[in-house]
């Protein structure tokens, strides 16, 4: 099935910890993001998110990361979509060597894993695939 993904830079903004380190509730909102996208491809409308089954916290996230996030539906209910979304920090500043340095990492770090469930409610379905 089709997938969906963004890439976004965490800010300082993001940060609510100690350290610079971000809440992960913010991937949470990122799989969201990624969730309305695949369910407008899908239904042609943004639909609802009914929930989480699964949630995996892997790696620390810190302003400044660069954390991809990707998703696909993988079963279709008659209104329900089951979804699969992982998150990966794919650029990391390097303030070692100076403020403006990052790295891009040969090797993604999955950060975030889950599996959710979304609704588009079978009168807002526009598309059929």
């Amino acid at each position: 099935m089709e997938k969906a993904l963004i890439r976004m830079r965490m800010s300082s903004h993001d940060a609510h910890y100690g350290g610079n380190l971000v809440d992960g509730a913010r991937m949470l909102q990122l799989f969201g993001d990624v969730a309305t996208e695949l369910l407008i491809r899908q239904d042609g409308d943004e639909g609802l998110f009914a929930g989480y089954e699964k949630v995996e916290f892997k790696a620390p996230v810190f302003a400044g990361d660069y954390i991809e996030a990707e998703g696909e539906i993988i079963k279709l209910g008659n209104s329900s979509r089951k979804m699969k979304f992982v998150a990966r920090k794919v650029i990391v500043p390097r303030p070692d060597i100076n403020d403006s340095a990052c790295d891009v990492l040969e090797e993604p770090i999955i950060v975030c894993e889950a599996i959710g469930t979304c609704v588009t409610p079978k009168d807002k379905q526009r598309t059929n695939k």
